[in-house]
């Protein structure tokens, strides 16, 4: 008993020192940034005075955050879906609750946040959720000629998953929305996203000339690989949220 309480209070005490050092760290690191607007920041450079100036020439995107995002940095994005993917993956390890109990136990948690049957709220819902799914589909597949995009779109549609999710019920919702199509559409869209941009950086750097047409015309198959991908973050972002929420109502999937 002495002994675990002399762990604990060494425990502590490192806790504490590790804390002190990292914020002493953070500290002198903020104090030796530039000050803003020196023109030796690294924000004034040529990079994004070329995003703003080429970026609708070279990748066909009037929307130059996307431009950014999806083309000259998109293995960056690729990392920050992977990031949401290994969130929710987390998530469902931290929170599962169906390790050591019956399916009728699991059942009857879950089923106290079953939405009553409601008129009002059922038929309010059956107008609203499509035009939520919509909007965000709009916001996707136009996000590189219009503000928006996949992470947008994505956050939008997931939206409309979870109201479908609270105003029809659980069993309604995964009828088309279940563990095995969440690992379906995120592991696919994961993978043609990697695909599509290896190749896309793969001709790039070799200088050979790509069977996918870029253009600067503003159409919504103007930017290439651009609206694709976006297709694909949207499928990672709007399954994520829809998981996350779910994991913390019920602690996992049905089946």
């Amino acid at each position: 008993m002495y002994k675990g309480t002399r762990i604990q209070t060494l425990y502590n005490l490192l806790s504490i020192v590790f804390t002190i050092l990292l914020i002493g760290i953070l500290l002198y690191t903020v104090s030796e940034l530039p000050v803003m607007g020196d023109a030796l920041h690294p924000a004034n450079n040529e990079v994004a005075a070329h995003y703003l100036v080429h970026g609708a020439r070279e990748t066909g995107a009037l929307n130059a955050v996307t431009a950014m995002i999806l083309d000259y940095r998109a293995f960056d994005t690729l990392g920050e879906l992977c990031v949401l993917f290994v969130s929710a993956c987390s998530v469902y390890i931290l929170l599962r609750v169906d390790a050591g109990r019956k399916e009728e136990e699991v059942e009857a948690l879950d089923r106290r946040y079953e939405p009553w049957n409601d008129a009002i709220l059922s038929k309010a819902f059956l107008f609203l959720v499509p035009a939520v799914f919509l909007f965000g589909i709009y916001i996707t597949l136009t996000g590189h000629l219009s503000p928006g995009g996949g992470f947008s779109g994505g956050a939008i549609i997931g939206a409309g998953l979870l109201l479908y999710l609270n105003a029809f019920g659980l069993e309604k919702t995964e009828r088309f929305m279940n563990r095995i199509r969440y690992r379906r559409l995120n592991c696919g869209a994961l993978g043609f996203y990697f695909l599509a941009k290896g190749y896309s950086f793969f001709v790039g750097a070799n200088d050979i000339k790509s069977v996918i047409s870029v253009s600067d015309q503003g159409n919504i198959l103007s930017a290439g690989l651009i609206m694709p991908l976006n297709v694909c973050v949207a499928i990672v972002v709007s399954t994520t949220v829809y998981a996350v929420y779910l994991m913390f109502r019920k602690g996992g999937f049905n089946i």
